[in-house]
């Protein structure tokens, strides 16, 4: 992340929390993880961890690195899955700020066009704004 973003919230600092697991190598996803930061006023009710943090398979093991990859994660505070475009939805009921969008979002009948739409976007974040690291410097290797 940028040198002037605040410091995210840290799960082990924010009890409590729904912990937000997103891809920290992906420019695109940092950047909506800082809007998501600057969202949740009056929080935090949100945490993060990069899907790269040793933490994340320590966790939730039942995440697997391939899943992590394709799309982020919201655990909320009852150790509930939300994944890709439904962490979305979740999340525009979580936050505040959000709510407007809401609505739109939760219209019956849509949750599988919020799924493509999202899946479209996972499937080409790193053109859409590249990665922090290069040649696979940064890539982590999870015990079998």
């Amino acid at each position: 992340m940028p040198k002037n973003t605040p410091k995210l919230p840290d799960p082990d600092e924010t009890p409590g929390a729904d912990v937000v697991i997103y891809d920290g190598h992906c420019n695109f996803c940092t950047a909506q993880v800082s809007n998501l930061r600057r969202l949740d006023v009056g929080g935090p009710r949100l945490a993060f961890l990069s899907l790269h943090d040793q933490r994340v398979a320590e966790r939730y093991p039942d995440l697997k690195h391939d899943d992590l990859m394709k799309q982020m994660y919201v655990i909320d505070s009852h150790d509930r899955r939300h994944g890709g475009a439904d962490a979305v939805r979740y999340l525009t009921r979580r936050l505040p700020m959000l709510w407007l969008a809401a609505p739109i979002l939760h219209i019956p009948g849509t949750a599988t066009l919020w799924r493509w739409m999202y899946n479209e976007v996972a499937k080409r974040r790193y053109k859409l704004a590249g990665k922090s690291c290069e040649n696979d410097a940064c890539e982590i290797h999870f015990k079998p």
